[in-house]
């Protein structure tokens, strides 16, 4: 469907879920990838299917909230591949909580990794891509970030901002650089399992996510991934600033 081939793409976040997800199916389309994960064994795991696979990859191991790893992340893709044409910025966590419970440490924490990661991994690669001549981001935000959800104020928050940074991004770098977002819906990941061992009823709330968007069902990483391609892709060339939402109909009710 898409064609990558000697596109250099990272993808933060691309040891497990949307981020494997994303990383895989990039590889499967030419693209050589830089798997960008906190985790040094998600992200190794990644890159070894990927190789299994025929592709080429690398794995960084990275806390995306630390400007100087970040900046050290970049340089390394570009020693190897000598440039970076596709950043995704799909790195994130999940904190729930309204307003009045949520502490000011949960927040912070939360704002680095949702938003000031994408920030910083985005300013790291439009340095790079300038010298270019082009690229494309992709940040990958939520339906939290078009609607109120209850019960998550500071993720809601962090999504939202996700999508306002990509406007502004999206103007300030036409038309060298395209700035794109995806918004899934609820999605069969490890970052959802992980939610939803913290309430007292995991198979409730699931039926009741399920049921609360038009199709009935929850996403699938793979349905994420190839809306993530779209956006990325030569195909959709004059897309930015866009906001696709890949939600099951969620924030269409």
């Amino acid at each position: 469907m898409f064609s990558f081939k000697n596109k250099i793409a990272a993808i933060t976040g691309g040891g497990l879920g949307i981020g494997r997800a994303t990383c895989l199916a990039f590889a499967a389309a030419g693209a050589k990838v830089a798997v960008v994960d906190i985790n040094p064994i998600d992200a190794g795991d990644t890159v070894r299917e990927i190789i299994n696979r025929g592709g080429d990859a690398m794995a960084l191991t990275v806390d995306v909230a630390k400007e100087t790893q970040v900046k050290e992340a970049v340089h390394a893709i570009e020693e190897k591949w000598g440039r970076l044409d596709i950043l995704v910025n799909n790195a994130g966590m999940y904190l729930q909580g309204d307003s009045l419970s949520t502490s000011i440490d949960d927040w912070n924490t939360l704002m680095a990794v949702n938003l000031t990661g994408a920030f910083l991994f985005s300013k790291e690669a439009v340095f790079l891509m300038l010298k270019n001549g082009n690229g494309s981001i992709v940040n990958v935000a939520s339906e939290a970030g078009l609607v109120g959800i209850k019960g998550q104020a500071a993720y809601n928050v962090s999504k939202a901002a996700l999508i306002g940074l990509t406007r502004s991004m999206a103007v300030d770098h036409a038309p060298i650089i395209r700035v794109n977002c995806v918004c899934p819906g609820t999605t069969e990941t490890p970052l959802l399992e992980k939610a939803l061992k913290q309430s007292s009823d995991p198979a409730g709330v699931r039926r009741k996510l399920e049921s609360s968007r038009p199709m009935d069902r929850l996403g699938k990483p793979e349905e994420i991934a190839c809306a993530i391609l779209l956006l990325a892709s030569d195909n959709i060339g004059y897309s930015t600033g866009a906001v696709l939402s890949v939600d099951g109909g969620y924030t269409s009710q």
